[in-house]
């Protein structure tokens, strides 16, 4: 990721009423604090793991959840942050929102690429659970195979506590019923 657009940024920092004016060109665009990070395109083999992940998920997920991916999460006026695959409430998806509230996301996902490992092993997590959302992935694509990291919130100390590094199947409760071979989520070129 990279803080950048060719305009210098709004007096005091960006806001999320700033990136809603912005022209909707198909780049992804979050906020930390104020300062815009505007995103690579993914490669062919993230945007693969990132499908895989939400169909099964979304085949596994109990009704009361939508699975979905790409959407941004509107944390406060200054930060916003857009997971590659999230779950959300099913009542917060009938209202069909272009973003959802930290309260209405029950698990984010982040696919780590060569551009983004500080930012998705290191600051999302902690914003993330800063913000209240309950179960946090990751999922690391660097040795030439595909490993899962799940993580629950502990609120109290609002930081992620890793309940699994998984190799081989995902296989946990959390944040419902989870069974998932990695090999289903691995592109075939990684």
């Amino acid at each position: 990721m990279t803080a950048a657009l060719s305009s210098e940024p709004p007096e005091g920092g960006w806001t999320t009423d700033d990136l809603d004016a912005l022209p909707d060109d198909g780049r992804r665009r979050e906020l930390l604090d104020g300062v815009l990070l505007v995103s690579p395109s993914p490669t062919a083999a993230h945007q693969t793991i990132a499908m895989r992940l939400g169909v099964a998920l979304e085949s596994e997920s109990p009704d009361d959840y939508q699975v979905t991916q790409g959407v941004e999460v509107r944390i406060n006026r200054s930060r916003c942050f857009i997971p590659d695959v999230l779950v959300t409430t099913a009542t917060a998806a009938q209202r069909r929102p272009a973003r959802y509230e930290p309260h209405e996301v029950v698990l984010a996902v982040e696919i780590v690429s060569p551009s983004t490992r500080s930012i998705d092993r290191v600051l999302k997590p902690t914003l993330y659970a800063q913000a209240g959302i309950p179960f946090y992935w990751r999922i690391e694509t660097e040795s030439g195979e595909l490993v899962v990291h799940t993580h629950r919130l502990d609120p109290v100390a609002e930081v992620y506590a890793e309940t699994g590094r998984w190799t081989k199947f995902v296989d946990t409760g959390e944040p419902f019923p989870v069974n998932l071979s990695i090999a289903r989520l691995t592109p075939r070129y990684l």
